[in-house]
């Protein structure tokens, strides 16, 4: 939702902006986007560009677009974006066909994305402001694997947070590789004491649509190819405390592999899972739909046993629609038996708002 500015020189200077809108003192004070207190709560948050041509916000799951206006006939472009209480968000600005990070903005998830939160947004601790240029580390250990089961070749890199220890999955491992510092989030939370040393495998999709639906394929994999060339890879590795992390199908397929691999799924971490997902619901106009907690609840009215599972459900709190699927789940997994930790990140359908949930669910599964 767009609040429109009201005129005058200083349209700007409740968000601290000095100067005229396009002045050489206004763009020096520019920085990341500001928050204000909207009427009856939330937030109106203010994004600038400077350029000549009109630019678009996009954001991450949370709103539609937001076109930008220009300020009279200067180079500044702005938006006034009413946001709700509690939300990080993801957010690019879209010129032409061409996709670029806030320049004004320290944050960035990478070259091309940079995340904002509201005031009132919970601190993420041991994750790090990395900028859009910033190059993440990469762990030097990698496994080049080729899947007779999954078809293909990917390189699956493995990092001993603390000295190694508990194996944690993560699924979309390039995400965290790439966009959001796995590597050092984990090694800091490590070193604080707020995780146990873990040994991290980035676990890279190659068709997330086809790996990631309720099919054995992938876990059949990872069981007998993946974690034999983890034991074999010289990082110490305990391949017995395994804990598969996921988001969104992701989610899903972890919760799946609990209940049809449960030998080998025993402790999840599920941030946002995508519960609606039926075998053709992707290809309806509205794939969430249909019937609430789609065949993983299914699958479990029919009778599950899962008492020996320790499963943490995390969801954005402002994901409207993918709520009553995933509080149908969780219900249906807590009472087959499992130990369940429900919590509700301040994000919509975002990894933003799912980095610090990865962290202290990941540790909470570990927990005996």
């Amino acid at each position: 939702m767009r609040v429109a500015a009201v005129g005058g020189e200083d349209a700007f200077a409740g968000f601290g902006l000095p100067g005229a809108p396009g002045s050489a003192a206004f763009w020096t004070a520019v920085g990341a986007p500001s928050s204000v207190p909207a009427e009856g709560g939330g937030w109106v948050t203010l994004f600038l560009w400077r350029g000549s041509s009109p630019v678009t916000i996009e954001f991450e799951s949370w709103s539609e677009p937001v076109a930008l206006r220009r300020w009279k006939d200067t180079d500044c472009w702005y938006a006034e974006v009413r946001m709700p209480a509690r939300l990080r968000v993801t957010y690019r600005f879209v010129a032409g066909d061409a996709f670029h990070a806030d320049p004004f903005n320290p944050a960035g998830a990478g070259g091309d994305r940079s995340v904002v939160a509201t005031p009132d947004a919970p601190e993420q601790p041991y994750w790090p402001v990395v900028g859009p240029d910033a190059v993440l580390p990469v762990p030097r250990a990698r496994i080049r694997w080729a899947s007779e089961r999954l078809g293909g070749r990917r390189t699956v890199r493995i990092h001993p947070a603390g000295g190694g220890g508990p194996v944690v999955l993560l699924l979309d491992g390039d995400d965290w590789l790439y966009l959001h510092p796995a590597v050092t989030a984990f090694d800091a939370a490590v070193a604080a004491g707020e995780v146990p040393p873990v040994t991290l495998v980035f676990l890279p999709a190659k068709d997330r649509e086809a790996e990631f639906a309720c099919r054995p394929e992938l876990w059949e994999a990872v069981r007998d190819e993946l974690l034999p060339l983890v034991a074999e890879s010289g990082v110490p590795a305990d391949l017995e405390r395994l804990v598969v992390a996921g988001q969104s199908l992701g989610g899903l397929s972890a919760v799946y592999a609990a209940l049809e691999f449960p030998e080998l799924v025993s402790r999840v971490a599920c941030q946002s899972g995508s519960f609606w997902w039926t075998p053709d619901a992707l290809g309806w106009a509205d794939p969430l739909g249909g019937p609430v907690g789609g065949v993983i609840a299914e699958r479990l009215r029919k009778g599950a046993v899962l008492s020996g599972l320790r499963v943490a459900f995390d969801v954005g709190e402002h994901e409207d629609r993918m709520l009553p699927h995933g509080e149908v789940t969780e219900g249906l997994v807590e009472r087959a038996g499992a130990t369940v930790r429900v919590s509700r990140s301040a994000s919509g359908h975002d990894r933003a708002g799912w980095r610090h949930a990865l962290l202290r669910d990941v540790a909470w599964a570990l927990r005996d």
